[in-house]
């Protein structure tokens, strides 16, 4: 069992410390390191340079440890149990890093949990406590993280099944409100952070037929157990993250809903908020399980290159506003009035005759993530033609098909196929499962889509 320990220790400076045990080193001297990127989003991120300071011992005596590379380090050879203790600053207010400050904590196991070589397969506890001081005493806890002790809300101990998996549960300390509702069979919890007036019970309404949607649309009971949608507000944020059974949200106030709106009008920032949260959904499926094959196992040291993101994000993207349609909670009309928009979107910008959406997809780390001001000019997003290529894939499977057929059943047969069994789909596997459903080959329409 690999065990970890982080408080937030200084939250006026903003520092957490992390502190892992493993009880039995590599004999030839333990290599830890830092991940350089968070699955999800696709650009080094480098998280080891928050880290402020490492030490290591075993039974109370130091042991000394070198720096191997910019992310990496490696402890003399020493019995175990090995103890590791590193600072680690946060101070980035988004959905992929980790921020502290005396008003909540917040981060992603990515950014504070060193990577144990050659243990990466054992199982993990993790005791998360509160900050130190009076000022501290009411916060409370919001993870997705299994429990071993403590009850809901809670800080106390937690349980993850390997490495991979105790990266893939972000964790919201602090003052938060909270609500709850059930959809396939199981529970889905709300925590909203941050001083919102918002109206839960109006939220929890419009979230729970849009869950039961992308659910219906796969055909079984959700591949979790629970689940946790995790909203930050801030003055003008914006931006979503999937996980295995959680999404990190950040909105702006006006995103959400009030008490004082009409129950029966939908503010288009509302309208923006419900869709993030139907696109992160979504992703439970589609790419936190349904992956690409080069993400399975991730190697989170380098970049992880595919042609398929305009699939993973571009289908997912297609299916957030059409979920909502489908359920009824936006009109056709407002449906339409979206699809219009992404479909100006694309039109509009120059990048879409420099840049196939494959290229898009495959240069992410590089130009997608680290846009600049000709990036109008010079790329296309994946996300937004390639929601236009799932279209147009729909459209395509019910014509040759004559309706027997649709991105539905691709969908669910990529789950049958990959996503349930754990296998990742190939580069041309999206394209080999569609021609599978339309009996015929989709070439022309993938070379001139793509």
């Amino acid at each position: 069992m690999i065990e970890y320990r982080i408080q937030p220790s200084r939250p006026e400076a903003h520092v957490f410390t992390v502190t892992l045990t493993i009880p039995a080193p590599t004999p030839e001297g333990q290599v830890l390191r830092m991940p350089a990127w968070i699955p999800g989003s696709y650009m080094i991120r480098d998280f080891a340079r928050h880290v402020l300071s490492l030490r290591a011992e075993t039974g109370g005596v130091p042991v000394a440890v070198a720096k191997l590379d910019k992310d990496s380090w490696q402890v003399a050879p020493c019995d175990g149990p090995l103890q590791v203790s590193i600072d680690v600053y946060g101070w980035d207010l988004s959905v992929r890093g980790a921020h502290l400050d005396t008003r909540h904590a917040y981060f992603n196991g990515t950014c504070v949990f060193l990577q144990p070589i050659g243990h990466e397969d054992q199982p993990c506890e993790v005791e998360m406590l509160a900050p130190e001081g009076a000022a501290y005493a009411t916060w409370r806890l919001a993870t997705g993280m299994p429990r071993v002790s403590g009850g809901e809300w809670d800080f106390g101990r937690f349980r993850a099944e390997n490495y991979d998996d105790l990266i893939d549960y972000p964790v919201e300390m602090g003052h938060f409100e909270d609500a709850r509702f059930e959809a396939g069979g199981i529970v889905h919890r709300v925590i909203i952070s941050g001083h919102s007036g918002t109206d839960l019970a109006r939220l929890v309404r419009d979230l729970q037929p849009i869950c039961e949607q992308h659910i219906s649309l796969f055909g079984e009971k959700p591949p979790m157990q629970d689940y946790l949608f995790m909203t930050l507000v801030t003055p003008d944020g914006y931006g979503g993250l999937e996980h295995r059974n959680s999404t990190s949200l950040m909105c702006a106030r006006a995103d959400l809903p009030r008490r004082s709106d009409a129950p029966d009008k939908q503010r288009d920032s509302y309208r923006t908020y419900l869709g993030l949260c139907s696109h992160e959904y979504f992703h439970s499926w589609m790419v936190k399980r349904i992956k690409p094959e080069v993400f399975t196992p991730y190697d989170l040291s380098q970049e992880n290159y595919t042609e398929l993101l305009w699939a993973f994000e571009g289908i997912t993207s297609y299916y957030d506003d059409l979920g909502m349609a489908r359920c009824g909670k936006i009109s056709t009309e407002s449906y339409l009035e979206l699809l219009g928009t992404a479909i100006s979107r694309v039109a509009r910008g120059r990048g879409a005759d420099k840049q196939t959406v494959t290229e898009s997809s495959f240069d992410a780390w590089t130009r997608f993530y680290k846009q600049d001001e000709n990036a109008s000019n010079a790329i296309v997003s994946y996300y937004s033609k390639g929601s236009l290529v799932a279209l147009a894939l729909d459209f395509t499977l019910r014509r040759v098909t004559s309706g027997a057929k649709s991105l539905d059943d691709l969908m669910r047969l990529l789950w049958q196929r990959h996503g349930k069994i754990g296998v990742g789909v190939p580069e041309q596997g999206i394209q080999l499962l569609a021609e599978e459903l339309a009996g015929q080959s989709l070439q022309e329409f993938f070379d001139l889509a793509l």
